[in-house]
């Protein structure tokens, strides 16, 4: 369902694109057509994923974990790759394709799915936001209802570029990791040394160690993703003709979010040097753990940071709900589109944002066990998304020639697997708790 507003406004953001091209004005073109991939990927470093890499440096330091993030997001970039082709060349959302390549039940249970995951997901950013501003000693309701505030007013413009542009700005705020770690004062000869070393871990990999990995993975990949990508390149208007631009956008912002990610357990290692128990702490409690190593300034920062990925990732994991309740539902799902001509969709985004906001305000809500079990949950759900993109990029009536090659294929199968392995692993751990590999 297109409307001829929705239309318009892709036409003008077209027309600017085919400009730039006739200019041969290549930085032009890549800011017009840069942002799905960048805010995909940095919205995926959201507060639970900052958190775990916060945890993991606390607790294992630089040494096997910086390489195995790098390797992480590189994977992430293989599945977003895909779902940039799927969008540009099919011109729709992923929940769309499922339900008409699988029928119904399918679409349906893509749909349930992913809601379920996305409010669990969900409740952990207003966790990431609430416990950001505990740094500055705002209370849980005042940083709940400006956070729901900047939210709502980003969706205000009913224009997707706007919309766009404005959470891209606030998207690229995860950086400030980086300058976090630089003020730890890390040994930079054991920095790169550990990111070319899967140096071995001291404890091995009891069953503590196999939840923190999870728990990284999770942080890189998860099912929202694919809907999130795919719905804003189809929102976005980006063609065939754009899947190059596609690409370098979505390696962008897989190198961006490695960066801030790598930073982060940088920034919070030296509390493993110093063998600080930080295996509890939240987001306010690491900030000020990291005090001593980063200066005031650093653990503002650090607070800062937090509370930006939960705004980040709320917007957009809120989105990819609205766009994959509209593309099932068959009603009206864009950004271009204000109100009065989107009901259901801008209903569906409000409304899972202001209830998972609202819970998380409860007082005795467990924000420390709901933070660690959803990037877990994340990862055990993520085979199957794996397994219908897959498929979708492989189905030659939907993706002609830009269907899926061997090399991506084994690529693609290679992610799956070892997704999967990993949660298999984490159910061993289960079952029993004595577990060691």
């Amino acid at each position: 369902m297109v409307s001829d507003r929705e239309n318009a406004a892709r036409a003008l953001d077209r027309m600017r694109v085919l400009d730039a091209k006739r200019k041969r004005q290549w930085g032009k073109l890549l800011w017009l057509l840069i942002g799905p991939g960048v805010l995909v990927m940095l919205g995926e470093n959201d507060a639970p994923s900052m958190l775990s890499y916060a945890a993991t440096g606390s607790q294992f330091g630089i040494g096997f974990f910086l390489p195995f993030i790098f390797l992480t997001f590189a994977m992430a970039y293989v599945a977003q790759e895909i779902t940039v082709r799927l969008g540009a060349v099919s011109q729709a959302g992923h929940a769309e394709l499922i339900y008409r390549r699988f029928g119904r039940f399918w679409g349906n249970f893509a749909m349930i799915d992913l809601f379920f995951t996305n409010f669990l997901t969900l409740l952990t950013e207003f966790v990431g936001i609430v416990a950001g501003a505990g740094f500055f000693g705002i209370p849980d309701y005042y940083a709940v209802s400006g956070g729901l505030i900047v939210i709502f007013l980003a969706f205000m413009f009913r224009r997707y570029w706007s919309w766009e542009r404005m959470v891209l700005g606030l998207a690229l705020f995860n950086l400030v990791f980086i300058p976090v770690a630089l003020l730890s004062h890390p040994n930079w000869n054991s920095v790169v040394y550990s990111l070319f070393t899967f140096r071995p871990l001291p404890s091995g990999f009891g069953s503590q160690t196999i939840v923190l990995l999870l728990a990284d993975i999770g942080a890189t990949i998860t099912p929202w993703m694919l809907f999130f990508q795919q719905g804003a390149i189809t929102d976005k208007g980006l063609s065939i003709r754009d899947l190059k631009q596609g690409r370098i956008d979505t390696a962008l912002g897989a190198g961006l979010a490695a960066l801030a990610a790598m930073a982060t357990v940088v920034a919070t290692a030296p509390l493993f040097v110093h063998h600080m128990d930080a295996s509890q702490f939240g987001a306010a409690q690491f900030a000020q753990a990291i005090e001593p190593y980063v200066g005031h300034v650093g653990a503002t920062l650090f607070a800062l940071g937090i509370l930006e990925a939960g705004l980040v990732a709320a917007t957009t994991i809120s989105t990819s709900s609205a766009y994959t309740f509209g593309e099932v539902r068959r009603k009206a799902h864009s950004l271009n589109l204000p109100f009065r001509e989107a009901k259901p969709f801008y209903f569906t985004l409000f409304a899972v944002l202001v209830l998972a906001g609202g819970i998380v305000v409860l007082p005795g809500f467990p924000l420390e066990l709901v933070v660690i079990i959803v990037n877990v949950i994340a990862v055990l759900t993520m085979p199957p998304a794996i397994g219908f993109l897959l498929i979708l990029a492989n189905d030659k009536e939907i993706m002609n020639r830009h269907a899926n090659t061997l090399t991506l294929n084994i690529l693609g199968i290679g992610v799956g697997v070892f997704i999967s392995l990993a949660g298999i692993i984490y159910a061993l751990t289960v079952i029993f708790p004595s577990f060691h590999l």
